[in-house]
């Protein structure tokens, strides 16, 4: 008996791998990975069938799509996996949204890397903006932002359940489309960085050293000088806010001492 359980989870019968789009089409396509699958909603779905994994992990889905997932399963409804946002009315995590606070940003491009649904537009050392009605709230544009200008803000509208089903085709509609063309992107990208000749096969001449314009132009482009910078206004912003609200001896020492760090990067705060 348990010979044959462990072949029929291993090996799923069609007829439980047709489950697998109904099991994406109730899951929310936020493609946050919170699940445990990274690369999105349909991994997930499908590790529901073929590995057996449990109905509860779905985070942004809350109990309703944890009870909709075990009810397409037939298996024992579970307590869903919990969130760190309040719970809404309709019984899902708070819906959230990402805001660049568009003075702080640097225009690195990171947020737009890490953005599964191409909710972020922008170009490289420009401002971005996060086009709201298509944020998931997935949080993933956060880590990678060098300077922290990124704030998740409460999105209090509750969709309707049709409402709901478009968004969720929406999404995974964007979502396919992105990783299409990362696809197409990827092959490109790596033929590009190939050498056309080894660093063996090439000349090797003294290189004359670079003039003091020269230098000093390098350093102001440097990413790495400009991340400090940009770090570094991104901090005094934020105690400058806060000051504003309440005086605080210590922040005011910490303010001038980040201005001074500042000054010393040879930009004036």
């Amino acid at each position: 008996m348990n010979l044959l359980l462990t072949l029929s989870m291993s090996n799923p019968s069609p007829v439980s791998d047709h489950l697998i789009p109904l099991l994406d089409a109730a899951l929310p396509q936020t493609q946050c990975g919170l699940c445990g699958h990274p690369a999105g909603c349909l991994p997930y779905a499908t590790a529901m069938i073929q590995a057996q994994e449990p109905a509860n992990k779905c985070v942004p889905g809350g109990q309703p799509v944890a009870d909709q997932l075990a009810k397409l399963l037939d298996r024992p409804t579970l307590p869903v996996e919990p969130s760190d946002w309040p719970i809404a009315a309709d019984g899902r995590p708070q819906r959230v949204r990402a805001v660049i606070r568009e003075d702080e940003c640097i225009g690195c491009t990171k947020c737009i890397a890490a953005c599964p649904v191409d909710a972020i537009i922008g170009s490289g050392k420009l401002m971005h903006s996060v086009i709201t009605d298509w944020c998931t709230g997935c949080e993933l544009c956060l880590p990678p932002c060098p300077v922290d200008c990124i704030d998740l803000v409460d999105w209090p509208v509750l969709p309707t359940p049709e409402q709901q089903l478009a968004e969720q085709q929406d999404l995974r509609q964007r979502y396919q489309a992105r990783n299409q063309r990362e696809a197409r992107r990827t092959p490109q990208l790596t033929a590009r960085r190939q050498p056309i000749l080894s660093p063996q096969a090439l000349p090797q001449t003294p290189q004359p050293s670079a003039p003091l314009s020269a230098t000093l132009t390098t350093q102001a482009n440097d990413p790495q000088l400009m991340v400090q910078q940009a770090t570094l206004r991104s901090q005094i912003g934020k105690l400058q806010r806060q000051l504003r609200v309440r005086a605080d001896l210590s922040k005011q020492a910490e303010l001038e001492q980040l201005q001074t760090q500042l000054r010393q990067l040879g930009i004036q705060s």
